[in-house]
């Protein structure tokens, strides 16, 4: 699939909004897929058509949800603002390269087992963030390593 594809089959999945900070959503809309790279939106469409089914929480924009900044995250969004204020560098994958999410009905931890049992349907490499209550799932290429999944 191309880019356009791989975001019309993802909008059978996911409103912008659940991928996006409210401030981008306010300021781009629609538009908002632009931010994200392209194997990103490629991942995460085997991730909840292959490999999560049942769905995937990512953000929760509806009537004031509790998350917010587990998607793309601009230089405005608090996670961001407060490492830039207090004068820390602030590298992240959640420019479009990286997300954080929940499935109903697993845990963390099962989720990460489940996507390591089916790597093989991913595709690129992938790191996982380990030891977090949530998953966390990233484009970023670790040169040494020639595992198809990372964990950090």
């Amino acid at each position: 699939m191309n880019r356009r594809e791989v975001i019309i089959a993802l909008k059978k999945y996911f409103d912008i909004r659940e991928l996006v900070c409210p401030h981008t959503y306010a300021a781009f809309g629609e538009r908002s897929w632009q931010f994200y790279d392209f194997m990103e939106l490629q991942v995460i469409y085997i991730l909840r058509y292959e490999i999560f089914p049942e769905g995937m929480i990512i953000n929760t924009y509806k009537n004031g949800g509790q998350y917010s900044q587990r998607g793309n995250r601009c230089n405005i969004c608090s996670l961001v603002k407060e490492k830039t204020l207090a004068g820390q560098i602030y590298l992240t994958a959640h420019k479009g390269m990286g997300i954080d999410f929940d499935v109903p009905g697993l845990t963390a931890e099962q989720s990460r087992q489940r996507i390591f049992v089916k790597q093989d349907k991913l595709p690129c490499r992938i790191r996982l963030e380990k030891d977090v209550n949530w998953v966390h799932q990233d484009i970023y290429d670790d040169i040494n390593s020639t595992a198809k999944i990372i964990l950090f």
